[in-house]
């Protein structure tokens, strides 16, 4: 039986969302692939790019034990929005992602 610890809660930014429990080595799994993905990119990516570009970084064997790739893909960037590791590109539409830059947020954890 898994542990607590074996978990990740993943928040979420949309207002009324409850946050998601997930397995702990799928979370650093995606979110490891999403980080390549997003590095490799210097505009951005589309958000609707991300599952299919995330998978190409998977091996088979990770693929037929994770699941929904576009589910874990999508919880996993809602946490790291939360998180401010990556951001949506201000004005992109469609949704772009990008790495956030450190100064960027000031002493406040706003954005300047």
């Amino acid at each position: 039986m898994m542990s607590p610890q074996d978990k990740v809660l993943c928040q979420t930014p949309n207002p009324g969302k409850q946050p998601t429990r997930i397995d702990r080595w799928k979370y650093d799994l995606i979110h490891s692939a999403i980080l390549a993905v997003i590095h490799q990119n210097t505009r951005g990516v589309a958000f609707r790019d991300l599952p299919a570009l995330v998978e190409q970084h998977l091996d088979p064997g990770d693929l037929k034990n994770l699941g929904s790739i576009s589910w874990y893909t999508t919880t996993v960037k809602l946490d790291m929005e939360v998180k401010r590791e990556i951001e949506r590109v201000p004005g992109s539409k469609p949704q772009r992602l990008r790495i956030v830059i450190a100064d960027q947020w000031d002493t406040k954890n706003e954005f300047k």
